[in-house]
């Protein structure tokens, strides 16, 4: 087994519970062992910190998830998954819900989402990678799954040495997958929707979108329709706004789904149709905005926060006197500090008021790490908006 030894100080963070060990941190490695297999790490001084799968083409370099003398990585995985599982159960959760959520529940680089009966799966490190049967009969084991689809076409596992890859690994999954979610049906497409196939982390704050949504609702960056059907089932009308056809079609199936006929569907910039609605003097009882991370490098914050200020001022416009405005942020670059001060920001260049009546983030089968702050990356605000008095 490799045997990492950090440079001096280094070793605060992962002693804290940080589960990254990253190459320049990295003071000397003794002995030779094949890339992916587990690797000790030890303290500058030589005390042990724990095991984790290496990588030299990442990074990095090892992604620690053992922190005992144990070795059986086979039982460790199946005994994780079971524990985080058991987890979302406890919480209630049943159809739909995160059932791993990579370095929250110690499988660094590994997610599960369920889809009623089925599993969709995202490996994001060569570690885990080589240990893929191993997780797919852990998985069987634990959820008796009609199918298992793996959803593993993400740009990051370029940095890992490893090819983009989708495809059925168990059993048979359909083309469309019918959840529950707040008591509406929804369809998801495990092979082609977004990330895994769905933005389960939302699930919560649709259902308290419906405290919001009256009267006229503008859902914008819709993708699927999660707050536009939930919208749909408190208000009056709701215009869902996204540059895809393709997902507006899934939320034309989903309002069909629930015998909704309030849903009107727009394929547009959401910058540009914004603008435009201005020029129209056009607004809404609510807004939503929940946009694609503007950014996914510490190197883009900047730029991101610009875009973000942007699209808020806008939205904060087109919103009624004493409305409101739900917007959210799922990049975890941009903290929650960053977000709060650029919407400040937004509301000085829009020329209204906002009260800011609720903050929310990420649902619970999305747990977070306070030691790794990776894992928080959900913000959600509620601003009600005012004319200036």
């Amino acid at each position: 087994m490799y045997e990492i030894y950090l440079k001096k100080g280094e070793h605060r963070r992962i002693t804290d519970g940080h589960p990254w060990v990253y190459a320049n941190e990295v003071a000397r490695i003794i002995g030779k062992d094949k890339n992916g297999s587990l690797a000790a790490v030890y303290s500058a001084d030589g005390n042990y910190l724990g095991k984790g799968f290496i990588n030299h083409a990442s990074k990095i370099l090892v992604r620690i998830f053992i922190r005992d003398e144990r070795c059986d990585v086979e039982n460790i995985i199946a005994e994780r998954i079971h524990i985080a599982n058991t987890h979302r159960r406890e919480l209630g959760y049943d159809n739909c819900y995160r059932a791993v959520f990579a370095e929250a529940d110690g499988l660094p680089a590994l997610i599960v989402d369920k889809y009623g009966d089925y599993l969709a799966v995202q490996i994001l490190s060569l570690g885990m990678y080589l240990h893929k049967k191993t997780i797919v009969n852990a998985l069987a084991e634990e959820f008796s799954p009609k199918g298992i689809y793996e959803r593993s076409d993400v740009a990051v596992r370029q940095k890992e040495g490893l090819p983009e890859e989708t495809g059925v690994l168990y059993g048979d999954v359909p083309k469309w997958v019918e959840i529950s979610e707040n008591g509406l049906k929804m369809a998801v497409n495990l092979r082609c929707g977004q990330k895994t196939g769905y933005f389960l982390d939302q699930k919560e704050n649709r259902l308290a979108l419906r405290r919001y949504a009256k009267g006229e609702v503008l859902d914008c960056f819709c993708n699927s329709g999660g707050f536009s059907i939930n919208a749909a089932a408190v208000s009056d009308h709701v215009t869902a706004v996204d540059a895809s056809e393709f997902a507006l079609e899934n939320v034309r199936k989903n309002a069909s789904l629930n015998g909704f006929t309030n849903v009107e569907t727009v394929c547009a910039d959401v910058f540009e149709l914004l603008r435009e609605y201005k020029v129209q003097s056009k607004q809404f009882d609510c807004i939503v905005l929940d946009p694609p991370a503007f950014t996914k490098t510490a190197h883009e914050i900047q730029d991101a926060l610009r875009g973000y200020t942007d699209i808020n001022a806008l939205g904060m416009k087109l919103v009624k006197n004493g409305g409101y405005l739900v917007t959210c942020s799922c990049s975890h670059y941009v903290s929650q500090q960053m977000f709060e001060k650029m919407l400040s920001d937004a509301v000085k260049r829009s020329g209204r008021q906002a009260q800011c009546v609720e903050v929310r983030s990420q649902a619970p089968d999305h747990p977070t790490l306070l030691c790794s702050e990776e894992t928080h990356y959900l913000k959600c605000f509620v601003l009600r908006i005012e004319d200036r008095r």
